[in-house]
């Protein structure tokens, strides 16, 4: 979950190494630092506890000298609270070795004791200085040879981790190893760059490679090699980022949620593109795998977190234009339940980051059992599509702020497409059927728009006058049950409050309990030119809970004036397919969650002990 990169080249490194540690935040913010090798082949740390803005006044008050030479680290707390000397880098071999750490490291407390009984000794809690304390002895022990040295500690280590390290006997290398975590090149001319992700570099290159499971990486200004941890030379897959900075910059909006919300139209919209021909829902990605679709029995959705909410959504669409039975549960879960998957299984992981942890263990463990994988990931060069099958890219761009929201539309968008990609393969979804769902899919964008521009001030004022309230539930019933379970994560999420998310139907199973005098409600009101009856249902759900005092904010379509007698608020969202509502309904939820954050002034961004990308377990 932390940030990481490095730098070799002809430019000072320093800058380099903030300005990818800014684009790389959203990864940790609990400590900073950099270190570099200067002109005299001297090796420089600087860190502190605290967001990076802390670091740079440091080194505006105590300055570091220039290098063309580093390493920097933004920091999400594991082992070792964040205080400045568990923040990275940190330092060994007489402090002439510097080694920076995403990952957990799970032995860390033997190799420790191992190390300590040789006379080492430890300046910090983590098991980062662990890794670096082994690294220096091994540096020793095979001559400064800082590759060897990585293969030799790689063999001890268990867990997650890349690690990457620089000495100062050796200006202009970095040296980098991963295993479960993320890390990838990026080839500049005459210089190059590591990073946990491509938001590192991508202001210098476009251009990257991505690094392989057990595998070796030194960078130097001129040449990139990389090894697996036995010291084979192997070859990194190239790619070109399909993204330029400016996509992860905040370009005048208030923060990057707010821009975010405001570009999910575009990313409904990318996601669609390229993807529709002659009528029909073909995704060019998944050629070839006719075959498999044809023969899949059942399909299990592997996800966390929002992702996974996302999956119960599609698991809608899959079922009724693919007619397979769908399973959606938590990775976390999965790997270790003994699940029943086999040949006739398709397991289809959903992660923005495609590092996410949980996610991929459950991916190599669905592998293993011999199931087919398929991934809908956000993230180029990715671990998770490149340990899957099969991979159905969404195109949100870059997505900055830690709670999800143009990935989340993004997903369910792929899911949907996914259905019908299917479903015509298995010819369960007739081509009228499928005309009609394409047509919704692709007005979506649209009426994404009209709800940013006719209900956005509308729900920030509403956020603005609940500031103070301290628990809201929400209800939903079908694809709006889901969306009931993303609207209460988003506002726990961003403002700290209870909040909950109920199937409407559970309401009397227990919930109703909670209700009491200006209980908060958000209810998502099933369209009424659906189901009829799910929609007379879920209004006898809002008298139910009005008789009791609750405040009901309703999401319904314009048009319904059956719920207008039973709402307190109403957030309107335009007409669309029952199946296609999720998409729409979402979004008064995500704007109402910014608002509210915004109003008790706290940080849509980065919002407390939580990190963008998780990857450890």
């Amino acid at each position: 979950m932390c940030g990481i990169v490095g730098y070799v080249g002809p430019r000072e490194s320093q800058d380099i190494l903030l300005a990818g540690l800014a684009r790389l935040e959203y990864r940790g913010y609990d400590s900073a630092g950099i270190a570099v090798i200067d002109a005299d082949g001297e090796l420089h740390a600087a860190k502190k506890a605290g967001k990076l803005a802390r670091l740079r006044e440091q080194l505006d008050l105590a300055p570091i000298p220039a290098g063309t030479t580093g390493i920097g680290h933004t920091r999400w707390a594991t082992h070792g609270g964040p205080t400045d000397e568990n923040a990275h880098p940190h330092l060994a071999d007489d402090d002439r070795l510097a080694v920076i750490h995403n990952g957990i490291i799970e032995n860390f407390a033997e190799l420790r004791a191992e190390l300590t009984a040789q006379g080492y000794t430890f300046r910090s809690q983590t098991d980062t200085e662990v890794a670096a304390v082994l690294l220096g002895r091994e540096y020793r022990a095979h001559d400064g040879d800082l590759v060897a040295a990585f293969r030799s500690v790689a063999s001890r280590l268990q867990g997650a981790f890349t690690l990457l390290a620089m000495h100062k006997d050796l200006p202009g290398l970095v040296v980098g190893a991963r295993r479960n975590s993320p890390l990838v090149i990026g080839l500049g001319e005459g210089e190059n760059f590591l990073g946990s992700d491509v938001a590192a570099f991508v202001e210098h290159t476009r251009r990257a490679l991505a690094i392989g499971q057990d595998q070796i990486v030194a960078i130097t200004p001129d040449a990139v090699t990389v090894t697996d941890f036995d010291g084979n030379e192997v070859e990194a897959s190239p790619f070109e980022v399909m993204w330029d900075a400016s996509a992860a910059e905040k370009g005048g909006w208030s923060s990057f949620m707010a821009k975010e919300v405001a570009e999910e139209p575009e990313a409904v919209a990318n996601t669609i593109l390229g993807r529709v021909k002659d009528g029909q829902v073909v995704i060019p990605e998944l050629d070839g795998m006719d075959e498999l679709f044809a023969g899949v029995q059942r399909i299990i959705i592997v996800a966390c977190g929002t992702a996974s909410y996302a999956g119960q959504v599609g698991k809608y669409a899959i079922e009724q234009w693919a007619r397979i039975p769908v399973d959606v549960e938590l990775a976390h879960e999965f790997r270790y339940r003994d699940p029943i998957v086999g040949p006739e299984t398709l397991v289809v992981s959903i992660s923005q980051s495609g590092e996410t942890m949980d996610t991929l263990m459950a991916v190599k463990e669905a592998a293993r059992l011999g199931a087919k994988t398929l991934s809908i990931c956000n993230t180029q060069g990715a671990t998770i599509p490149r340990e899957s099958d099969a991979i159905v890219y969404t195109h949100a761009g870059p997505e900055v702020a830690v709670a999800s929201t143009k990935a989340f539309v993004a997903q369910i968008t792929a899911l949907y497409l996914l259905a019908l990609h299917v479903g015509r393969i298995r010819g369960t979804v007739s081509p009228a059927e499928a005309a009609r769902s394409i047509h919704e899919l692709e007005a979506l964008p649209e009426k994404i728009r009209w709800i940013l521009e006719n209900e956005q001030e509308h729900i920030e004022q509403l956020a603005h006058w609940m500031a103070d309230t301290r628990s809201v539930l929400f209800l939903g019933r079908h694809v709006g049950f889901p969306i009931a379970l993303e609207g209460a994560l988003k506002l726990k999420e961003l403002s700290y409050i209870h909040a909950e998310g109920f199937a409407a139907g559970e309401l009397k199973h227990g919930p109703i309990a909670l209700i009491e005098p200006g209980q908060p409600v958000f209810v998502m009101v099933p369209s009424p030119r659906g189901a009829a009856t799910l929609h007379a249902k879920v209004v006898s759900n809002i008298e139910e809970i009005r008789a009791r005092g609750a405040r009901v904010i309703a999401i319904a379509e314009e048009g319904d004036v059956a719920v207008l007698p039973f709402a307190d608020e109403v957030l309107r969202i335009p007409l669309a397919g029952p199946i296609f509502e999720p998409i729409l309904a979402v979004v008064p939820l995500h704007i109402f969650a910014m608002g509210l954050a915004n109003a008790k002034g706290l940080d849509v961004d980065q919002p407390r002990n939580l990190a963008k990308s998780v990857t450890v377990e």
